[in-house]
């Protein structure tokens, strides 16, 4: 390989150690969240609320639109990726009311 190919896997191998880290990151956060969330839908269940808060929802959309702004992410992507979990959330919600 030539000096240039060879600084190129380098960097190629640092850059991907960096997005198994934050994937680790990602997968331990959106675990820590879920369980903060179950906690709410038992929590809704055990006093009969709606397993959905569409205004909450919203807000917490526009939150992470902003969010996504700041840290240079597509918001259009973060509205996706909300939108997901919110969806997964209600879906457990629903459960424990059952």
């Amino acid at each position: 390989m030539t000096d240039a190919a060879t600084r190129a896997a380098q960097l190629l191998k640092e850059h991907r150690a960096s997005i198994d880290r934050l994937d680790a990151i990602l997968v331990y956060t959106l675990g820590e969240r879920f369980k903060h969330t179950q906690a709410v839908g038992k929590l809704k269940a055990e006093h009969d609320l709606p397993p959905s808060d569409p205004s909450r929802e919203a807000a917490q959309i526009a939150r992470l639109e902003d969010l996504a702004k700041e840290a240079d992410l597509d918001p259009e992507f973060a509205k996706k990726f909300l939108n997901f979990i919110i969806a997964e959330v209600i879906q457990h919600h629903k459960r424990h009311q059952s």
